[in-house]
């Protein structure tokens, strides 16, 4: 059995279009509404790129803590609870 066109068009073509079309807007009054969850990516995007460029050690805190440690004054009962407190903190 065959099935034969009853029109000459091919229903499936797509359709052409006439152009573009201008709005009837006046020059200079062009506009972009950005959604609140592009403007959260674009700030996320933003931040991560900051991180990615920012150096992985603190040069500036590494010189303070040397210089605390440096002093022995600074590394006292006080100080030693608190950074063994840290520590197990972080492990447990």
């Amino acid at each position: 059995m065959t099935i034969d066109r009853l029109n000459p068009l091919d229903p499936i073509q797509p359709k052409k279009t006439s152009g573009v079309s201008r709005s009837d807007k006046k020059p200079g009054s062009d506009s972009v509404n950005l959604s609140t969850e592009s403007i959260a990516k674009a700030e996320l995007f933003k931040a991560l790129e900051l991180a990615k460029a920012a150096p992985d050690v603190r040069m500036d805190r590494v010189a303070e803590v040397k210089a605390k440690l440096e002093d022995p004054n600074y590394i006292d009962d006080l100080v030693l609870g608190v950074t063994a407190d840290r520590i197990l903190d972080q492990l447990l």
